[in-house]
């Protein structure tokens, strides 16, 4: 069995109850449990309080972003950032929801060739830059978000998605994550 973390990943029936019924949920509702839910529990009490900030973030029913866009952006900030576990991952959900394993990989390899809507391009551009060149940033960064119609609290939330990205491909990178082998196969 190929190993899925540079780091020792603990087995299941020594982690907390919280964290194991947390995995008894993914494997119900996805067929298997993320290699991301195995590296991060590790540190358990810090893998659940990440795990409710990113449920959160991606999966509300609040907010300005949809569910596509927030992954767009996932992608994209995975992307420029080299992430492996996030690149695969990341995309399969994206072709899940979309159907579209083309738009997908064009996102993955380089977005700005990718046939988007004016919108999803000033969300990803505003993504990326701060992912390379957050120093940066002026307010005039903003203002093509501003242009879409986003309120300051949606232009907030594509910087939350960004910065969630670009905080565990760095865990992912550095700590040598690797995906779920289903990932580039049940999507398609």
């Amino acid at each position: 069995m190929e190993k899925i973390s540079w780091l020792q990943v603990p087995e299941r029936d020594e982690l907390p109850e919280d964290v194991q019924s947390l995995f008894s949920k993914a494997e119900e509702k996805l067929g298997h449990i993320p290699n991301v839910f195995k590296t991060m529990a590790l540190s358990p009490s810090h893998f659940m309080r990440w795990f409710k900030y990113y449920d959160y973030l991606m999966r509300t029913e609040e907010g300005e972003l949809s569910p596509k866009e927030r992954e767009m952006i996932g992608l994209a900030v995975s992307a420029e950032n080299r992430c492996e576990y996030c690149l695969g991952s990341h995309s399969a959900y994206l072709r899940e929801i979309t159907g579209d394993p083309i738009l997908v990989d064009l996102i993955t390899h380089n977005y700005r060739r990718a046939p988007l809507s004016v919108r999803e391009r000033a969300m990803l551009d505003f993504a990326v830059a701060m992912t390379t060149d957050s120093y940066k940033m002026t307010p005039e960064n903003l203002e093509p978000l501003r242009a879409i119609g986003l309120s300051d609290k949606g232009i907030a939330e594509v910087a939350q998605v960004a910065a969630m990205f670009n905080f565990t491909n760095r865990m992912a990178n550095a700590l040598g994550w690797k995906p779920n082998e289903r990932y580039y196969s049940d999507f398609r």
